[in-house]
């Protein structure tokens, strides 16, 4: 059987995310919420499409372009100036099995190449090692803590993350490193939703086209 690389976004046959798709993913980016994290796409419409792709449906593909949409809202910061190194919140234990890669770590990789700087695997979950899809905003901020490695003495860290809501999980990864005496530079998802809304429903919206020949890029 023959696998034909669909667009993540429309599922149009071709590339991994279409022309058409790459134009929708150029909108205004999103206000910095309370949070303090910045988000290089709000997760609504096609750019919403493009990151469930890659967390649902195993569209690895995609990474390589949310992680340059990331860099490009980095650089517009200036966040980009003096970082030592890339790091990302890790998913949980449960979703990274079932999902045989970790979302937030192949975007970080990505990053890191585009910028030229580290990628390195700071932090690990703690506690709570439950996905935060689904959750309430109470579940979210009461439930993700981590650890840091230690020795980050005076090290510019700024963290990734696919998908921002509350921005609890990004905080607590801040405070981790600030504990074992890294500088948090930044903290950067792809997505953030919209205001008030406080989850992240599966796509169960169409039917979608299995797909099971992406490989990471």
């Amino acid at each position: 059987m023959m696998f034909q690389t669909r667009c993540a976004g429309c599922d149009a046959p071709g590339v991994a995310v279409c022309t058409t798709c790459r134009f929708a993913l150029l909108g205004p980016r999103p206000r910095t919420g309370g949070h303090g994290v910045k988000a290089a796409v709000p997760f609504t419409g096609r750019a919403r499409d493009v990151v469930l792709g890659l967390k649902y449906r195993n569209r690895r593909q995609v990474a390589r372009h949310l992680a340059g949409l990331v860099v490009n809202r980095i650089v517009a910061e200036g966040d980009h100036l003096e970082i030592d190194a890339i790091t990302w919140a890790p998913t949980s234990a449960a979703r990274r099995r079932a999902r045989g890669f970790d979302q937030g770590e192949l975007i970080a990789g990505y990053v890191a190449r585009q910028l030229g700087v580290p990628c390195r695997h700071l932090l690990e979950r703690s506690g709570d090692d439950h996905t935060q899809t689904g959750r309430s905003r109470r579940q979210r901020l009461e439930g993700v803590t981590f650890r840091a490695r230690p020795g980050l003495d005076g090290r510019r860290v700024l963290v990734i993350d696919d998908v921002v809501t509350t921005g609890a999980t990004l905080r607590s990864a801040r405070l981790a490193l600030a504990r074992s005496g890294a500088v948090v530079v930044g903290l950067y998802a792809v997505a953030s939703t919209p205001s008030g809304v406080a989850s992240i429903v599966r796509p169960t919206e169409r039917r979608l086209r299995p797909v099971t020949h992406d490989v990471a890029a």
